[in-house]
């Protein structure tokens, strides 16, 4: 069952109790005997149970105030069952046992009606898993008065003068999935995410600067850089002036780069390329084993990777290892799920786990520093797909562009909306810095990525938004 709990106050940021709720996420022992208890109440010829239960705990502020805060608890029980290859599922958050009997019955009786599906191969029976520690009790047992002392680290610097307005989002998450069939297996993984986004702004509607930062650690997130950097970044981005759009080289933070390289994750899939359907599908075949980018780029999945670890296994309990998609420049492998590795005889791999660039020998102030006249970016936002088979994307620059002159940021300029693909980005590749967990990334959680240089990136038209 879910809660949620507002622990707004009315006086002051402090006034907030003190004490640290229990997790509310089920331990391995609590997962697996709900899955037990619910398998066992099942008719099917098959049954997959997958458990998800979680702490969210959060603060809101906005107009240099906070607005709300919170804690929601939730935990969720998916029920699959499976006559021959006749399938479906239902999903409860009741774990009593006349709900978790309802949600049995109705899948069962579901699965009886549905079709066939062609494509369903069975349960998994019992898997090793690699361990990822993914847990921090620091992150877990947060308190709100933890969260609004991070909070003022922007909003005490915004108070006390009068040119900036600051909004953010610190979000905590603690969280325990578990997945058991009747076949034998029994998966169990937990984990926390701390993540805090901030925006400044400049009171008179020209500047505005973004900063985000991500861990599984909340002890190990530096709150008053986030703010420092966003609140200078909004005070040098005030008043900007047009340049003409065109080519350019540019520079991408972390989170730029994360916002366009981040949606290559999910185009590795294997059976679009077979089918002529992907990037990665050429007449007769596919690009693997074919130079496609830069060979300083390598691109990467590891659930157990220290800026990525996610979880070791995928929906259906696969296993999930290190994956290198690219492999300096190489096209090194595609993605399988269970059906399509066993029509092509390949080794399934599952779905992606996070999404890695690996590191390059520069930093952000050297690629700036090497740069006579090009562009930086702080982020993209609002992307868009235009072409799967190029990767091509459209989108918006935001909350800080200016413009490089002879190594040094010379001005702050408008925004711009561009056309073009991660493919081509990371061909035009001048300068890799080293990777960051980003905290917004279009690919979701476990996206690491550089600050990159690249040369002539396709800026199409100018935007007013700041």
């Amino acid at each position: 069952m879910s809660t949620f709990i507002h622990d707004d106050a009315p006086k002051s940021l402090f006034h907030i109790g003190r004490a640290a709720a229990p997790t509310g996420v089920l331990s391995r022992e609590e997962a697996q005997a709900l899955v037990e208890r619910t398998v066992k109440l099942s008719t099917a010829d098959a049954v997959r149970v997958s458990v998800n239960s979680s702490r969210e705990t959060n603060l809101r502020f906005a107009d240099n105030q906070r607005s709300t805060s919170g804690v929601t608890t939730n935990t969720t029980i998916r029920v699959q069952s499976v006559f021959g290859k006749r399938r479906a599922s239902v999903v409860t958050n009741d774990r009593s046992d006349e709900g978790l009997r309802r949600a049995v019955q109705q899948s069962d009786a579901i699965a009886r009606l549905a079709p066939e599906d062609p494509e369903y191969l069975g349960e998994l029976g019992g898997q090793q898993y690699t361990p990822v520690s993914a847990w921090s009790d620091a992150t877990a047992e947060l308190t709100a008065e933890g969260r609004a002392r991070a909070a003022l680290s922007a909003l005490a610097p915004a108070r006390a003068g009068k040119e900036l307005t600051v909004a953010g989002f610190i979000i905590c998450n603690a969280s325990a999935s578990a997945i058991g069939t009747n076949a034998g297996l029994f998966a169990y993984h937990r984990g926390t995410t701390a993540n805090y986004t901030l925006t400044a702004r400049t009171n008179d509607g020209t500047g505005s600067g973004w900063v985000g930062a991500e861990d599984t650690d909340w002890a190990k997130l530096d709150f008053q850089s986030v703010a420092d950097r966003a609140i200078e970044k909004a005070r040098r981005s005030r008043s900007p002036v047009a340049i003409e759009p065109g080519r350019y080289t540019v520079i991408f933070e972390p989170e730029a780069t994360a916002n366009l390289v981040g949606l290559m994750g999910n185009a590795f899939q294997a059976r679009a390329a077979d089918e002529g359907r992907s990037a990665f599908a050429k007449p007769g075949g596919t690009k693997l084993g074919e130079k496609i980018l830069d060979e300083r780029v390598t691109l990467y999945s590891d659930p157990a990777d220290p800026l990525i670890l996610a979880s070791p296994f995928d929906a259906e309990g696969l296993p999930l290892s290190r994956q290198t998609w690219v492999r300096n420049g190489v096209l090194n492998q595609l993605a399988y799920n269970r059906y399509w590795a066993n029509r092509q005889g390949k080794t399934p791999t599952g779905g992606s786990a996070g999404l890695r660039m690996a590191d390059g020998p520069d930093s952000l102030e050297s690629l700036i520093a090497g740069t006579t006249r090009g562009i930086l970016v702080t982020r993209l936002w609002y992307l868009r797909p235009l072409d799967p088979r190029t990767l091509m994307y459209t989108g918006l620059t935001r909350d800080g562009t200016f413009l490089i002159e002879n190594g040094k940021i010379a001005r702050s300029i408008k925004n711009f909306r561009f056309n073009d693909s991660p493919l081509f980005m990371l061909n035009n590749l001048e300068g890799v810095g080293k990777a960051v967990r980003t905290a917004g990334g279009e690919g979701g959680p476990g996206v690491a990525m550089p600050p990159i240089k690249v040369r002539d990136f396709n800026f199409t038209s100018l935007s007013d938004a700041v």
